[in-house]
């Protein structure tokens, strides 16, 4: 049985280039940190892929700074800024992060409560997935001289509403508080310029924009004070030290500037894949409902997702009798697949217990195809009657 795969969200197949640049370098040796001639090698790479994700970007390339990827950058921004801020002020404590935020975000804002003396303060998101800018600009009002840090998801990674980072940036650039924001599902997808709708901090990933795993970065204003949570050799501004994977890092760099170049042709090829398949799965399941963004905002929702409650169904199952043919999919975000709990970007939504358990997330990438729509399309009407049946039975 030939798998049909729509679960790019998650991760999507590395992309020629990528593959290319990594193996390229495989065999070389050299610590970019060294100084001699295979170390000075090794750096030309890092800096020259550092230099190609900072023009993707429109960034100073030494405000790229490497990491494992997307959970690092998350965790080096809200605690190297909150710990950075609040040590210049001791009276910084509030940081302001919208309900919908990855867990990437929010785990690490848990335990700067927990052991950090953290204030966190969750922000309200309407039905569409989108922060409610009214709560943020009177959150930061009540008391701008308290809020360490501000940080909005770019796109969410579960139902794909973008939201108004620009205007999150206007609300706090004039009390001077920083604001990060996690891209990971957003650079490739949808336009993104570092220094236009300036950001203090983004975070991006390699194994989402067809790069390899286990390499991202975290872009990062020079002029911002950031605490390093690694210690040791100072590679990456003193930031983020460890040896470089040079390797790793000339493919991420690789799949970034082929995302980036590609993402309008990209964009509008496989949104038309999206909407078709929306159409077509409504036909077929009429009581289905599209979750986020229903076309209130022109380009208010990444164009690979489609997020769907199919009601009277057990999320799980329906997911694994689509596996079962083949079809492969998700329930939310991979890195919470498994935890027997609705998602909480939905109840944030305002979805009910079962209508949160009850979705699944089909998400398209670059080698997405029409004949992968068809697949899910005809295998789904069965599926979702069985998953019903199913679930009938255990109530």
């Amino acid at each position: 049985m030939t798998s049909v795969y729509l679960d790019h969200a998650a991760t999507t197949p590395m992309l020629p280039a990528a593959v290319e640049a990594v193996t390229a370098r495989l065999g070389a040796t050299g610590n970019p940190s060294s100084l001699h001639a295979s170390g000075r090698l090794a750096r030309r790479v890092v800096e020259e892929a550092r230099e190609t994700v900072a023009q993707a970007l429109n960034c100073r390339p030494g405000e790229v700074v490497f990491t494992s990827g997307g959970t690092e950058s998350d965790n080096l921004a809200l605690k190297g800024i909150y710990w950075s801020r609040r040590a210049a002020d001791p009276a910084r404590v509030r940081v302001l992060a919208t309900a919908v935020e990855h867990h990437a975000v929010l785990d690490p804002l848990v335990w700067l409560e927990e052991h950090e003396q953290a204030e966190v303060e969750l922000l309200p998101v309407d039905r569409e997935g989108r922060v409610d800018l009214d709560v943020l600009r009177a959150a930061v009002e009540r008391d701008p001289d308290s809020v360490a840090v501000i940080s909005v998801m770019w796109a969410n990674n579960e139902i794909g509403t973008v939201q108004p980072v620009a205007e999150v940036v206007a609300l706090a650039a004039p009390h001077g508080i920083p604001v990060h924001t996690d891209a990971v599902q957003a650079v490739g997808a949808v336009p993104v310029d570092f220094a236009a709708v300036g950001v203090d901090a983004l975070t991006l990933t390699g194994h989402k924009v067809g790069g390899p795993f286990g390499v991202g970065a975290l872009v990062v204003r020079r002029e911002l004070d950031v605490t390093p949570q690694l210690h040791g050799g100072g590679q990456e501004r003193d930031i983020r030290s460890g040896t470089l994977d040079t390797p790793a890092i000339a493919g991420f760099a690789a799949a970034v500037q082929a995302a980036v170049k590609d993402q309008a042709s990209y964009a509008e090829r496989v949104a038309g894949l999206r909407d078709d398949l929306v159409r077509r799965v409504q036909r077929v399941v009429p009581e289905a409902v599209l979750n986020g963004d229903r076309g209130t905002v022109p380009g208010g929702r990444l164009p690979g997702n489609a997020h769907l409650t199919f009601p009277g169904c057990e999320g799980d199952s329906l997911l694994m009798l689509l596996d079962a043919q083949g079809i492969e999919c998700s329930t939310g975000s991979a890195c919470s697949a498994g935890v027997p709990q609705p998602s909480h970007v939905l109840l944030a939504l305002g979805c009910s217990d079962d209508d949160a358990r009850s979705s699944l997330r089909f998400s398209l990438g670059h080698t997405s195809t029409a004949a992968d729509v068809d697949a899910l399309i005809e295998a789904l009407g069965p599926c979702v009657e069985r998953a019903r049946a199913a679930s009938a039975r255990t109530r």
